[in-house]
């Protein structure tokens, strides 16, 4: 049983049900869904992403159950059926077959107007039907069958029939067509993977030795994928992580009958790393057949951002599905599917890149994507493993970031003014279900006296005002299909978002409300905020076959282990650094405070400090800080004492172009000191060997804010793990402070200086979350 819009599944409101996709059996052949075969040869038509509400995952299933059981006692639900065809291994669960009446149902439920329902879905629902119809005749020696699609409306519960009557023979015919294009596709994937792991077992490391702990690295990775289990390695910046991580659990993927590594990255620069460290893998081993996919942004990837995604819309939307099948075989041919390729391939179609994308995950052995792909709640990456069950492996790149980025992918917010300026223009229905809602969120904050609050619990009676608007919008967009887009469609959105989260609010998260005035009225925020994502982040670890998250700053390990629920038998490694304490010089301002109250006096040492260091070694240097305004502030003294000094500055949301224009400032031949943010787009991810970066200053310890947010995280960090002043505060800056640093480092060649200036970095505390090759 699936919904209707389940056949497009990046739609935000649809249900998807668990299917089994296509995978390979290597004792008996092929296997393949009769939900994936159809889908693989009887979906046609437009890439069509115009809002349909449709029921949730539960009022599906609450539908099936209702519709069968309305049946006759001789109703069997659920018939597990299956077929042979050559290679190919055929089965599914049909919903519903009537020994008395001799009909077999697919049960489809929707929410809406019927007539809507676009022809092309109702193609795949017979196609799905016919091949299940052949598949019971062929079972229980059937010479007919009625064959029934049953639309069954989760709102008014009604159902529509719509019955065919067909014979053994005509649904052989259908079976023997659908299973013969699969068949094709299904022996070239077989061929595929034969070479594939012919070639991954004769893999040789493609340079002509192993680093200095390089080497520790690749054996203990290929040691985690062999074993199944998790591992968490630090290693030094500079060692070649990405191809020390990438290579062995390639090697591993024969014998450990992998179907697909995910290399998952929390920045765009994670992405081109692995994508080069998998050129060179491919340049070392021209005869590999491995098919490589980078997945990007949506917006990244979209060729009419002024177009909407359907059909009457966009051009590479109209026809999509039945320009699909050339598109995708010639993708198969070109295995190098990075950005460009895809695109390429795409246009090349006239096909949408991002969709052809995700097609392709589907069939590319090695995926790179974005943390969210696998991690989020809807997580496709994930969503398709499971329901696939693929045996894949997962590498995490700079995994000190996960903390932050899931924390994220499992909180909500929602922001009463926003919701205020969608009710001004609401249409009627919508505009009385969000009045009633106004009315419970005035009433959550007309007590509160603090601008900021946290709660125990969430509010019962507010969230079922939420609820019901949920309803009525959903309602609505079912009767005004072009409603659903703007302000209107983005709060829904929202709103089932909050809903969606406040389920699973548990000792995890928090709630709170942040209320402001604006003018005569009180407005506020109100966020659920996830604090220890362990819940979520354990399934998906324990889900693959192994889980390497790496990182050059994973101190301290039980801080991780803590918040991303590492399995028990989670295995460690810390790799020795290659780099020798001479190749850098620590130095240690404890004369100077950073601290907030501290910031103006500090002004001057600061400068003069950074000029004094310039003038003995002239080069390119970074300068990082706590925050903007402590940046502009030294940036502007050093710019007005010591204009000689060269001086660029990041700026507040940078995009992408100026982000590249700061860092090609740092050229070998350059000199100056270019002035940056800690946590942000340069203290991490980026390569400045050599002499285009021989220092840094780090005039902050990286420390949070102190903040009433904050400092509830810091009370619920105290209340689960006794150590809260470090789990809020400590850790996570240190962190930032120790990647900020490992920008000078990059080579067994570079020579550099870190200036870390702050009295605290005295302290043996703060000096033990520092690099131990330092040897402070």
């Amino acid at each position: 049983m699936t919904s209707i819009s389940a056949i497009y599944p990046d739609n935000r409101a649809v249900s998807v049900e668990p299917v089994e996709i296509a995978a390979v059996d290597p004792e008996t052949g092929y296997r393949v869904a009769v939900r994936e075969l159809c889908e693989f040869t009887a979906k046609a038509g437009d890439l069509d992403l115009r809002f349909t509400p449709s029921p949730t995952a539960q009022e599906g299933i609450a539908g099936h159950r209702t519709v069968t059981a309305r049946r006759g006692p001789q109703y069997q639900a659920e018939v597990a059926l299956s077929g042979v065809f050559h290679e190919l291994r055929i089965r599914g669960r049909a919903d519903g077959y009537d020994a008395a009446l001799n009909q077999l149902e697919e049960i489809k439920t929707y929410r809406g107007d019927l007539s809507s329902l676009p022809a092309n879905h109702r193609q795949l629902h017979w196609a799905q039907a016919k091949v299940y119809g052949w598949l019971l005749c062929q079972q229980m020696q059937l010479a007919e069958v009625n064959l029934a699609l049953v639309y069954f409306n989760i709102i008014s519960e009604q159902e529509t029939l719509i019955q065919q009557r067909f014979t053994a023979a005509e649904l052989q015919g259908f079976f023997e067509i659908q299973a013969g294009i699969f068949l094709q596709w299904a022996r070239q994937e077989l061929a595929h993977r034969d070479a594939r792991d012919l070639g991954l077992s004769a893999l040789k490391f493609p340079h002509d030795g192993f680093r200095t702990g390089q080497r520790v690295l690749a054996e203990s990775v290929y040691k985690a994928v062999s074993t199944g289990r998790c591992l968490m390695a630090q290693a030094p910046t500079g060692i070649g992580k990405t191809i020390g991580t990438v290579f062995p659990m390639l090697k591993a993927a024969p014998t450990r009958k992998l179907d697909k590594v995910f290399f998952l990255t929390a920045k765009t620069p994670g992405r081109k790393l692995a994508l080069d460290a998998l050129s060179v893998i491919g340049r070392s081993a021209p005869e590999l057949s491995l098919r490589v996919l980078e997945m990007v942004a949506r917006d990244k990837a979209c060729e009419y951002p002024d177009k909407a995604c359907n059909g009457d819309s966009c051009p590479l939307a109209k026809g999509f599905y039945d320009r699909l099948p050339a598109a995708r075989s010639e993708a198969m041919i070109k295995p190098w599917l990075d950005q460009a390729g895809v695109r390429e391939v795409a246009l090349g179609h006239q096909v949408c890149p991002y969709y052809l994308s995700q097609e392709l995950a589907r069939w590319s052995d090695v995926v790179i994507a974005d943390y969210n792909y696998y991690f989020d709640l809807s997580g496709m990456l994930f969503g398709l493993s499971q329901f696939n069950q693929w045996r894949v492996a997962v590498l995490v790149d700079e995994a000190h970031n996960m903390v932050e980025r899931t924390r994220s992918m499992y909180s909500a917010t929602l922001d009463q003014y926003s919701m205020n300026q969608v009710r001004q223009s609401a249409p009627a229905p919508v505009k009385k279900a969000l009045q009633r809602l106004n009315r419970d969120w005035n009433a959550l904050h007309k007590e509160q006296v603090a601008p900021y609050q946290a709660y125990a619990a969430t509010p019962a009676k507010f969230l079922n005002s939420l609820n019901l608007c949920i309803t009525a919008f959903g309602d609505y967009f079912n009767e005004h299909p072009h409603a659903a887009n703007g302000e209107l469609q983005s709060f829904y959105f929202e709103a089932i978002q909050f809903g969606r989260i406040a389920e699973l609010f548990d000792e995890h998260f928090l709630f709170d409300i942040s209320k402001r005035e604006l003018g005569s009225k009180s407005l506020s925020r109100l966020c659920l905020r996830n604090v220890v994502p362990a819940g979520f982040v354990r399934p998906r670890l324990t889900a693959a076959i192994s889980a390497v998250l790496f990182s050059a700053t994973l101190n301290p390990r039980h801080f991780y282990r803590d918040l991303l629920g590492l399995p028990d038998t989670t295995a460690w490694v810390d790799v020795e650094s290659p780099f020798q304490r001479s190749q850098l010089d620590v130095e240690i301002v404890s004369r100077i405070s950073t601290r907030y109250t501290h910031r103006q006096a500090s002004l001057a040492p600061i400068v003069e400090l950074m000029a004094r260091q310039f003038e003995a070694r002239p080069g390119n240097y970074l300068a990082f800080f706590s925050s903007f305004d402590y940046l502009q502030q030294v940036a502007d003294l050093m710019e007005r004492s010591h204009p000689a000094v060269p001086v660029w500055k990041q700026s507040r949301g940078m995009a992408e172009a100026e982000r590249q224009a700061f860092l090609e400032r740092f050229t070998p031949g350059s000199q100056g000191i270019g002035f940056a943010v800690l946590g942000g787009a340069f203290g991490e991810g980026i390569d400045l060997p050599g002499a285009r970066l021989i220092g840094a200053f780090i005039a902050t310890l990286g420390l949070a804010q102190i903040n009433p947010v904050n400092e509830q995280l810091k009370q619920r960090m105290s209340l689960l793990f006794g150590a809260g002043y470090d789990y809020t505060y400590l850790y996570p800056g240190m962190q930032k402070v120790v990647q900020a640093a490992g920008r000078v480092i990059r080579g067994l060649d570079d020579r550099g200086v870190v200036v870390l200036i702050d009295d605290r970095f005295a302290e043996r505390k703060i000096q033990q979350l520092l690099p131990a090759w330092w040897q402070l």
